[in-house]
């Protein structure tokens, strides 16, 4: 049997899982081509015998990366652009660079994104965008990330998750709760949601502000049509074609992100559907944008690039024995997509 320590060879690593070589380095990097169930058998191998050159190990030796992991939902979102701005505004005040990976909402993708981070030796990682409803989804990422800073790596995230780390949290229950009470307040009562599909815990916590503001006024969630697609603007554009279809007398939408409200505005406009004299339309986020379409976006603004500077600060800061938690605030922006309930 191999001595454990330093002395150990990766050659060690593979004979004992009864895997080639280089499978046992791309498993222990991270790396796409070995199954699951292989690279865990890999992974429990080198752990048992004390193989120092496993992922995390390699991360730290030496002290700390200099650079920041970002994982984001949609890399193409301004919401995450405007995230990995201030992120990048931090890391270039401490001297750090940041590389952006992109997960498309998918746990098992970002998983492999985690891997490969503490692969590539980054001492600071970062998750930009929503929890998921079921703690299971992301058990296999608290265990890697738990092993990770109990070597000395720092992590923290923006939305609510169930990993047991410092967190941002968008102010996204009161935020829903806001753009409910605007649209009731203007009379609206035949309300369509554009939501997404996945267990995210940003949908559930949003839906919940618009569930207040419809019980205070009598009204029960459960009542509205919840269209249910990609959280992404062609993800609006179907939700709008679905209202249109087969809730014709919809005067109000209610996206749950910006970028599905821009493509409903799409889809609207391609109908020849007025706004807001027909339909009145609403996002969530305020991202750069939202002043500038035709008609300019009603919606709830979180402070983005405050959000990025927010959560590279936690994660600088020393470790505490309990995950801190950050609030972010929010605010209506009423522009010119929302009035009254038609006549």
């Amino acid at each position: 049997m191999p001595k454990p320590g330093p002395r150990l060879r990766l050659v060690d690593v593979a004979e004992r899982a009864g895997v080639s070589l280089a499978t046992a380095s791309r498993a222990l990097a991270g790396r796409e081509g070995v199954s699951e169930e292989v690279a865990n058998r890999v992974r429990q191998v080198s752990q048992e015998l004390g193989y120092v050159a496993n992922p995390y190990a390699r991360t730290l030796a030496g002290g700390a990366s200099s650079t920041v992991g970002l994982v984001v939902h949609q890399v193409d979102d301004p919401y995450f652009s405007e995230i990995a701005g201030g992120v990048i505004q931090v890391a270039g005040e401490q001297g750090l660079l940041v590389q952006i990976c992109h997960s498309g909402r998918d746990p098992d993708y970002e998983l492999r994104q985690l891997r490969h981070l503490i692969a590539q030796r980054v001492g600071i990682i970062l998750i930009a965008g929503s929890g998921y409803a079921d703690p299971r989804v992301e058990a296999p990422a608290r265990h890697e990330l738990s092993a990770y800073q109990s070597l000395g790596g720092r992590v923290a995230v923006i939305g609510r998750h169930f990993l047991g780390v410092d967190a941002v949290l968008p102010d996204n229950t009161a935020g829903g709760r806001a753009l409910g009470e605007h649209l009731l307040g203007l009379g609206h009562r035949r309300i369509a949601i554009a939501s997404a599909t996945g267990g995210l815990t940003t949908v559930l916590d949003r839906l919940a502000g618009v569930a207040e503001a419809l019980q205070r006024h009598g009204l029960a969630i459960e009542d509205l049509p919840v269209v249910r697609t990609d959280f992404t603007r062609d993800g609006g554009r179907i939700a709008a074609e679905q209202i249109l279809r087969e809730h014709p007398d919809t005067t109000a939408i209610i996206a749950l992100n910006d970028s599905m409200a821009i493509g409903v505005l799409s889809t609207l406009r391609a109908h020849r559907v007025g706004v807001p004299d027909r339909i009145s339309v609403v996002g969530f986020n305020d991202v750069s944008v939202a002043a500038d379409l035709a008609p300019s976006l009603t919606t709830v603004r979180l402070p983005m690039t405050d959000m990025g500077r927010m959560v590279l600060d936690l994660a600088l800061k020393p470790r505490s024995k309990r995950p801190r938690r950050r609030s972010t605030g929010h605010a209506l922006v009423v522009r010119d997509s929302t009035g009254p309930v038609p006549s």
